[in-house]
């Protein structure tokens, strides 16, 4: 009887708050939430579906295409294009999914003491093993073990009470965007160019992107009066700026930068009251000379208490970059400064949704930041393979500089860091009119065409945002070194058949 009553009650609550009665609706495009429709994600866009259908074309045994491979230059993706895993880390995580194989008496002819060792550390502190759900902010001892890496990186320390182990750097960004915005009053700065995830996400939460934009011809550094004008802007039209974003090193834009420029970051947030959302996930792909990187939780605390205790900032990091490359164990974390404690348990609560991060990202996450030292059985090991990825990747970049240096029409900075190139086009008048007769821009035309006729896959500059008037393109600098040459030349012959084609006013071929 009470159930029946609750019932009735819930029913004509119901009908008060609707008089109007709802039809069932099929679900359709029309009927599903208009911010998923209206959402994009350009990394993974029509060019990198058709892709997809060469690849499958070239597999099936096809010859009827003008290339026999499909180079993936459009995600940073480093091990689908040959890209080989840290051994040390490796050992730990196989150690760590087949726990039998610590105490068998073959372990010690297969693997380095440190990694039985290490494996042996984690196990016995995470309940259940990688097979149990975790604490939903990451198990302890992994926690642990990345404050610590973060504490020797920064010179100053970490607690990992203020960190969540996520399943790569996005969730972090998602649960950041989730707690910010409210409504489509509440804004986000976002560079621009800048990845694609922040424009996703905040249009999929509700907020509105406010740009603010970098300057390509200073090295893609950021402006203070122009971050004052978009912030004054927006508010005189109603609208509340509740976070900055910053990508150091850059992406799609590979730069690194400057203390200064970081140092003026903290401090229009703090002036302005923003929370900093850096996002670090490249902190370990640097190649320019005199170029260093630094967190901006170490630029923070090294500015002293007038903005070390006052700035709120989140700083996130991930397996799947640097010279590692794990993108598939999906492994990260965010840190979380001068949050409030009260703010800091509804960010727990959004983790406890999902349960937890997967055990392997987390244990991956734990051996980034907490790699073997000099002395170790497995330093040498390690060492050997970081330097010589890190080393190769520098040698590529370069050469990905050169080569778009000498094509006709194309300006390209230094890649300083991170993983792609980000060149700018000056394409002929007739690509223009021929891309505004297909209703796109005249760079996702060049980026097509490329696939098309040479199987390079790249993303085109509309898909990051660009300086109006201003086209260009991204790509990784992946692609193995013995291909480099190879997809270097390709591009070249193809942006000089494509300078030639559309040449001319009319936009004749």
């Amino acid at each position: 009887m009470s159930h029946r009553l609750h019932s009735s009650a819930s029913a004509e609550q119901l009908c008060l708050a609707s008089p109007v009665r709802r039809e069932p609706e099929p679900v359709s495009l029309k009927t599903i939430n208009h911010n998923v429709l209206t959402a994009e994600y350009a990394v993974r866009g029509a060019i990198a579906i058709k892709s997809t259908a060469y690849q499958e074309q070239l597999r099936e045994g096809k010859d009827d295409l003008p290339f026999d491979k499909v180079y993936q230059c459009n995600i940073g993706n480093p091990q689908i294009l040959g890209q080989k895993p840290i051994t040390f880390f490796r050992q730990v995580l196989s150690l760590c999914e087949y726990p039998e194989l610590i105490n068998h008496p073959a372990a010690a002819d297969i693997y380095p003491p440190d990694a039985i060792a290490r494996a042996r550390e984690y196990l016995d502190k995470i309940p259940g093993g990688v097979g149990a759900y975790s604490e939903s902010k990451g198990a302890t001892i992994l926690r642990q073990h990345v404050a610590k890496g973060i504490s020797e990186r920064d010179g100053h320390p970490c607690n990992h009470e203020n960190l969540w182990l996520t399943d790569g750097a996005s969730p972090g960004v998602h649960y950041m965007m989730k707690l910010l915005l409210r409504n489509e009053q509440d804004c986000i700065l976002c560079p621009i160019p800048q990845y694609p995830l922040y424009s996703a996400t905040i249009k999929l939460y509700g907020g509105t992107l406010l740009p603010y934009f970098l300057d390509e011809g200073q090295g893609w550094q950021a402006t203070l009066s122009h971050l004052q004008e978009q912030v004054d802007s927006a508010r005189s039209q109603g609208k509340q700026v509740r976070a900055l974003v910053v990508i150091n090193p850059g992406n799609p834009t590979g730069q690194v930068l400057e203390r200064e420029n970081q140092e003026l970051l903290i401090k229009f947030c703090k002036q302005e009251q923003l929370v900093l959302l850096a996002d670090e996930v490249y902190q370990t792909n640097i190649y320019a000379a005199g170029r260093s990187f630094l967190s901006f939780k170490k630029v923070l605390m090294d500015m002293g208490p007038e903005y070390s205790k006052e700035v709120m900032l989140v700083s996130m990091n991930s397996i799947s970059k640097g010279f590692f490359g794990e993108c598939g164990r999906r492994g990260g974390y965010m840190e979380v400064v001068n949050f409030p404690q009260e703010v800091k348990d509804q960010l727990y609560k959004l983790a406890s949704i999902s349960l937890c991060p997967n055990l392997s990202g987390q244990i991956c996450m734990a051996l980034i930041m907490n790699p073997p030292k000099p002395g170790d059985p497995s330093y040498d090991l390690y060492a050997r393979e970081r330097d010589g990825i890190l080393e190769s990747l520098k040698r590529r970049a370069q050469l990905v500089v050169e080569t778009f240096r000498g094509m006709e029409g194309v300006s390209c900075n230094d890649v300083e860091g991170a993983l792609y190139a980000f060149p700018r086009l000056t394409v002929p008048p007739g690509a223009v009119k021929a891309a505004n007769k297909q209703g796109k821009p005249a760079d996702f035309v060049y980026c097509m065409e490329l696939l098309e006729q040479t199987g390079i896959v790249t993303v085109p500059g509309s898909g990051f945002g660009q300086e109006p008037g201003t086209f260009h393109v991204r790509t990784t600098i992946l692609p193995p070194e013995e291909d480099m040459e190879h997809v270097a030349d390709k591009f070249s012959e193809f942006h000089r058949g494509f300078m030639r084609r559309y040449k001319g006013e009319n936009g004749s071929s």
